[in-house]
């Protein structure tokens, strides 16, 4: 071969930095090998790596006879990672699995262990302060409700995983009656018995775990009669939600979706005729010649959505019930965000619930001004704070897609060789601020941080791929389904403190604004006008408003005065507390301080700020979270504060 022969191509550069990691490696190697396998031999996908796999393959190759009759249970489970802001949210799980009104009687729940039947959660989470993740389980076994005590179910469930997986477990747990499936919560710290993390092979959590759980289940309650059967399928045949029966029909039907209603067994045949008159009332089957039916092209989703639906609604109708609120059925809706008339709901917090406990998806049932109760899904409870039932709050969807900023950074990287850093965008646009800047790197890090969709270099410099904007989508497209609304508190006390309240409160926004959030005459918004008409009185008597020609005239700066009124109250209080007297922070004003502690307010939540000599008090930003015990730094301003966080490392300032 002659040296002019040769060709170079070129492609990417070499990977800088650190070197993949072994794991990777072989991982990566396993997965091309997977691609390169026979037909019949199992690609490697990871699901036997860990305790446990396989004994997970021996139990589903278990008697198909025995299970059919075995008792049905499910179980999620849940890897929860217990790095950054793991940890809180561990404890919020664990609080809120012990909420009111789980247990028969509508007590809190109390967890229990292998041994004690009441048990420290704090001490729980204490020990498991050093773990990298945490398991969390929900054990649901269709026939709880014949047991009276879940408990020994549960030790037994625990003793048998410990003997599958070959070591001993911490665990504690919970049981709930507040559904009408019972089911148990189940917390097991990630660790082994000799400290090192405890690995369990998905395929064991996917199978074999709800394997054993039904065979204990099976020997407490012996195996499922044909009279029991035949009940539970008799009732699926008029249930709006998908059932096994439509399991059998999906599974039987051709490439035309056309299934026969025909089954060698009579009762059988009886039970799926029914079934498809049903899912014909519902226009979910098309009746043919010869007894022939054609099913809808998305039978198990539509019949999952009505299902929840059903639940939904039920929901709605027992929480009302608990609270002696009468409200018309039609007036119970369910706020979907996505739809493109979806508009903000304000209302009254009547409850906040978990509407998927396996995945933390979080509800809010809201008894609106409109006359309506709404229950809206808000995604992940770790992306909101908790919310204390009676709360006025504005729930409001959100809106995705790739951002300005987005553009931006594509726009500088692509000037740039692909990179992007706060200098080239200077150079690219003299007219932004350094500050300006940061906010595009402060997007760059939640991607990172999230998805993993763009690098960082050591120096700081970003690589930007040519799909950037299509990354970012994505990248918006999931916080749309963790966050898929904003929840704001308008106040954070009940309506009926509201009318006498020497502060500024949301009635009086609303009385003084120029376009009100319109009230119907019914329901909680009944309450509201009963409220707003109390409240223009009480502020005819101190002064701030007065009655001219049939109308009620609001003095200007009625809300700056009652909001100075609480602001100068509270800081009274504190004083006598603190021992030391209160400053109240001016505009223009450079603030630095010790961030003590947050102050609950009707007007709203304040942050105390103290100093060497004295303290003062300034709105309360989230930011503000993470700050507590910190020294801090902002600019004091009409509309608030610029907030300076990580001054000392050159970081961003949050206004």
């Amino acid at each position: 071969m002659d040296d002019n022969d040769f060709e170079p191509r070129l492609g990417r550069m070499a990977a800088k930095g650190r070197e993949p990691r072994y794991l990777n490696q072989v991982m990566r190697a396993a997965r091309r090998a997977g691609n390169r396998a026979s037909p019949g031999v199992r690609r490697f996908d990871g699901s036997r790596i860990g305790r446990g796999a396989g004994l997970a393959r021996v139990l589903r190759s278990g008697d198909r006879h025995a299970r059919f009759r075995a008792r049905r249970v499910i179980v999620k489970t849940r890897l929860a990672m217990l790095a950054g802001k793991g940890r809180a949210a561990a404890a919020a799980h664990l609080r809120y699995i012990q909420r009111d009104g789980v247990t028969r009687e509508g007590a809190p729940g109390e967890l229990y262990s292998a041994e004690q039947d009441k048990v420290d959660g704090k001490a729980f989470l204490e020990r498991g302060e050093g773990d990298r993740h945490q398991f969390r389980f929900i054990v649901s076994a269709e026939d709880a409700g014949q047991i009276e005590d879940l408990k020994p179910f549960t030790r037994a469930l625990m003793r048998q995983m410990e003997e599958d997986l070959g070591t001993r477990l911490d665990w504690v747990a919970v049981d709930h009656f507040n559904t009408g499936h019972p089911h148990t919560h189940i917390l097991l710290r990630g660790k082994d018995d000799r400290g090192e993390n405890l690995v369990i092979a998905r395929e064991y959590i996917s199978h074999g775990l709800r394997e054993q759980a039904s065979r204990i289940m099976t020997l407490d309650l012996g195996p499922r009669t044909d009279l029991e059967i035949e009940e539970r399928l008799r009732g699926d045949v008029m249930a709006e939600r998908l059932t096994a029966i439509d399991h059998g029909l999906i599974r039987d039907m051709d490439g035309e979706r056309v299934v026969s209603a025909s089954e060698a067994d009579s009762l059988r045949q009886a039970l799926r005729a029914g079934r498809l008159k049903k899912l014909a009332s519902l226009g979910l089957a098309e009746p043919l010649e010869g007894g022939r039916w054609r099913l809808d092209g998305d039978l198990a989703g539509t019949l999952r959505r009505m299902g929840e639906r059903g639940d939904i609604i039920r929901t709605i109708q027992r929480e009302l019930s608990a609270r002696n609120l009468e409200r018309a059925t039609a007036d119970r809706v369910i706020f979907d965000p996505a739809a493109e008339d979806a508009r903000p709901v304000t209302g009254r917090v009547v409850m906040r619930g978990l509407a998927d406990e396996h995945l933390d998806r979080h509800y809010l049932i809201v008894d609106g001004i409109d006359g309506r109760t709404h229950y809206a899904e808000i995604g992940k409870g770790e992306f909101f704070e908790p919310i204390p039932a009676g709360a006025i709050v504005r729930v409001s969807p959100r809106s995705g897609g790739v951002r300005d900023a987005d553009r931006t950074v594509a726009w500088v990287a692509a000037a740039n060789g692909g990179r992007y850093t706060i200098d080239a965008h200077l150079r690219h646009d003299p007219a932004a601020s350094h500050d300006f800047a940061e906010t595009h790197v402060r997007r760059l890090e939640a991607m990172r941080r999230v998805m993993r969709s763009v690098e960082r270099e050591p120096d700081g410099t970003w690589v930007i791929a040519s799909d950037h904007l299509d990354k970012a989508a994505a990248f918006e497209a999931r916080q749309l389904r963790d966050r898929p609304v904003t929840v704001e508190t308008l106040s954070p006390v009940p309506l009926e403190r509201l009318a006498g309240a020497d502060a500024s409160t949301w009635l009086d926004r609303e009385l003084v604004s120029g376009a009100p959030v319109p009230v119907r005459d019914a329901g909680f918004g009944r309450e509201v006008r009963a409220a707003q008409a109390v409240r223009r009185q009480w502020l005819i008597e101190e002064g701030l408003a007065e009655e001219r020609g049939g109308e009620t005239v609001y003095r200007p700066g009625m809300l700056a005065s009652l909001q100075r009124r609480e602001l100068l109250r509270l800081a009274g209080q504190l004083s006598e507390e603190l021992g030391m007297p209160f400053l109240e922070a001016r505009a223009g004003e450079r603030l630095e301080g010790l961030c003590r502690q947050p102050v609950e307010a009707i007007g709203g939540r304040l942050a105390l700020i103290e100093k060497s000599r004295e303290f003062t008090l300034v709105p309360w930003r989230p930011v503000l979270e993470r700050q507590l015990g910190k020294k801090v730094s902002g600019l004091v301003r009409e509309g608030g504060i610029s907030w300076t966080i990580g001054r000392e490392r050159g970081g961003p300032s949050i206004s």
